[in-house]
């Protein structure tokens, strides 16, 4: 049968041409999220879109560095903050990377032709695709829907709504947030973002280097004690933590769903920065080792160094010879190792780094500091405290033991008064005897040869006074412990007689 001129497609053709285009037209939208087999992510390439377009997976490269990454980032974000690196470890210096799943269903980087780095490690039955969701999580699976690895598991430093904070007891598995060396270069940085369970709840803590260096105190009723910034009366309260804890795990998810662009990043000078307000919720500053009170871990503060000093931001520069000091372009070293430099050496006046964020750059000797111009470098410069210098412990130390000096010396004081206030009575209570009686004033009145109706010899205070002629020192024998002894003659006696009682004269 001929066919019309021009060329025109019969009514069957039509169909399979347009079944063909739609089939091809639905492959490319199912696919714009998912990788396969076989399938490559690069440089050139189109990203991978979440269904919803929440997220995006692509390849990125950081400014001030030539070092290139693939990750995920909020697609609206103006600012295009990494929320998970494949490779922060293993940065690509050129655009030749690849990341694909090989014919095992291993999800990789390559470079010309070379395995950079094995994201996933286990193998998949069947076809395996790796899909990224709009909950912002990477995920690789075979054709049974059995999940062999995703980017959840293994967070970097930025913690999303829905993924884990904690302990998979059962996989011997950490979830935590690792910060970036710097801003500009995504490897492990110094600080790591764990949560610690405890019997009530539990409690965020971060790390530096493997020392305890701030902790949020306990999560109660959605409140921690050392985050100012994160209470239910506060206006930054947007974000519902869930503590989860079992068995098999013990962590904390939070969710926000009224928040653009919700994210906890952790940053590279040790703050967990609330992305959505662009705000800290802990800690405010470096963490000095002086106080406790804001969270900060306590440490051995060198004497040099006062409470309340601290470093400050400032653009200027110092002027005059830098005796000690100076440049370190050690490519692993963090601004807060800059810090914990220049803290610990008691002539260093300042710092900064390399402009890439890594190295040290230090300030030290007898210089001076001068403001500049805005657009001169960032400094950061020593400011001195006004308290007194030393640990708080040292002031409790202090007041705690005027305070049991004190009180020994009150108790001492107290002893003595008593003593001496008994001790005066008794002796007015012996005055008193010896003049108790107006018959012992007169010894005319004694009888029996000074006994009066008994043994006992009973003489009055004027007997006394006349028997030794006024206490005068020629009768006197000696000075006892208890006073003077003296020798007198009763007026019944016919001979100088030593009286058998001393007495104090005075």
């Amino acid at each position: 049968m001929a066919t019309r001129a021009g060329g025109s497609l019969n009514p069957i053709s039509f169909l399979i041409f347009a079944f063909l285009c739609y089939h091809e037209l639905t492959s490319l939208v199912a696919g714009a999220s998912t990788i396969g087999i076989g399938g490559e992510l690069n440089y050139s390439s189109n990203p991978l879109v979440s269904p919803g377009g929440n997220f995006t997976l692509g390849y990125f490269t950081l400014s001030n560095t030539n070092y290139s990454y693939f990750g995920i980032w909020y697609t609206n974000d103006e600012q295009a903050r990494k929320v998970w690196v494949a490779n922060p470890n293993t940065p690509l210096l050129d655009n030749s990377g690849v990341l694909t799943i090989d014919g095992t269903g291993i999800l990789k980087i390559t470079s010309g032709g070379n395995t950079i780095l094995n994201i996933s490690d286990q193998v998949g039955t069947g076809d395996v695709n790796a899909t990224l969701d709009d909950s912002g999580n990477f995920v690789l699976m075979d054709e049974t829907q059995r999940r062999l690895w995703e980017s959840f598991d293994h967070p970097t430093n930025t913690l999303l709504p829905g993924m884990k904070l904690g302990q998979n007891l059962t996989a011997g598995q950490n979830w935590s947030l690792t910060s970036w060396l710097s801003d500009y270069v995504a490897a492990s940085g110094a600080f790591t973002l764990s949560w610690e369970p405890s019997q009530e709840s539990g409690q965020l803590v971060i790390y530096r280097r493997g020392e305890v260096y701030w902790n949020s105190g306990l999560l109660r009723d959605q409140s921690f004690d050392f985050m100012p910034e994160w209470n239910a009366g506060s206006d930054m309260f947007h974000y519902n933590i869930s503590y989860v804890s079992n068995n098999d795990e013990r962590f904390i998810i939070f969710d926000a769903a009224h928040q653009n662009l919700p994210m906890w990043i952790l940053n590279p000078n040790g703050q967990i920065l609330d992305a959505a307000n662009s705000r800290s919720l802990g800690p405010a500053d470096f963490c000095y080792g002086y106080e406790s009170d804001n969270g900060c871990a306590n440490s051995l503060v060198p004497n040099c160094r006062g409470h309340n000093d601290r470093f400050e931001q400032r653009r200027g520069y110092f002027v005059g010879n830098s005796d000690t000091g100076g440049y370190d372009d050690n490519s692993s070293l963090s601004l807060s190792d800059c810090m914990e430099r220049c803290w610990n050496n008691c002539t260093c006046l300042g710092f900064t780094n390399n402009s890439n964020g890594t190295g040290c750059i230090i300030w030290s000797g007898n210089l001076e500091y001068r403001e500049d111009n805005p657009n001169n470098t960032i400094i950061n410069v020593l400011v001195r405290g006004n308290s007194p210098k030393g640990n708080k412990w040292w002031m409790w130390l202090i007041i705690v033991i005027a305070i049991s000096l004190l009180m020994l010396f009150l108790g001492l004081f107290c002893y003595l008064r008593i003593k001496k206030h008994r001790r005066e009575g008794e002796q007015k209570k012996l005055l008193h005897e010896l003049t108790a009686s107006d018959s012992f004033n007169n010894v005319n009145e004694i009888e029996n040869g000074g006994r009066e109706g008994h043994d006992l010899k009973i003489f009055g205070f004027a007997s006394l006074v006349a028997a030794t002629n006024d206490f005068s020192n020629e009768n006197k024998l000696g000075q006892g412990g208890f006073g003077p002894v003296y020798k007198g003659r009763l007026p019944f006696q016919k001979g100088a007689t030593r009286l058998e009682k001393t007495f104090e004269h005075h």
